[in-house]
């Protein structure tokens, strides 16, 4: 599932930090908020990945209304460019049947073992990495 997460952009002598309130601990940076911004997309991504690996529960994102009566917010936020950052959250897996050439299968099946991943595992790893083009 696609969500919106608020991201704050610090910067101090030319170096731009990207932070995100929801989400302690996942941080980045960059020369300019540009790159301040994809880098921290990449950053949240392994963040929830991680979180996800790890069984952690994901947090809620919140409103900018939530965020604003939040007192480290609000210290935070000082100082700093408030934007949002796409991030793709985990939903509900969906069993689906899908036809494919068993020799490839095969293969598939033997990598995914060889990274102790599962056969589903690994195939959505392979999309997403695709789909990341």
């Amino acid at each position: 599932m696609r969500a919106l997460a608020y991201a704050l952009i610090h910067e101090e002598n030319g170096i731009y930090g990207i932070s995100f309130p929801d989400f302690p601990g996942a941080v980045s940076g960059g020369g300019s908020a540009e790159e301040a911004i994809a880098k921290g997309r990449q950053a949240l991504a392994l963040h929830v990945e991680g979180m996800v690996e790890d069984g952690e529960a994901l947090p809620l994102l919140r409103e900018l209304s939530e965020l604003r009566v939040d007192p480290e917010f609000v210290e935070w936020s000082k100082d700093a460019v408030l934007v949002l950052v796409p991030v793709d959250l985990p939903s509900k897996p969906v069993r689906i049947n899908i036809s494919i050439d068993e020799g490839l299968l095969d293969r598939i099946d033997r990598a995914a073992k060889a990274r102790g991943e599962t056969r589903s595992g690994y195939l959505a790893s392979a999309a997403k990495v695709r789909l990341a083009g």
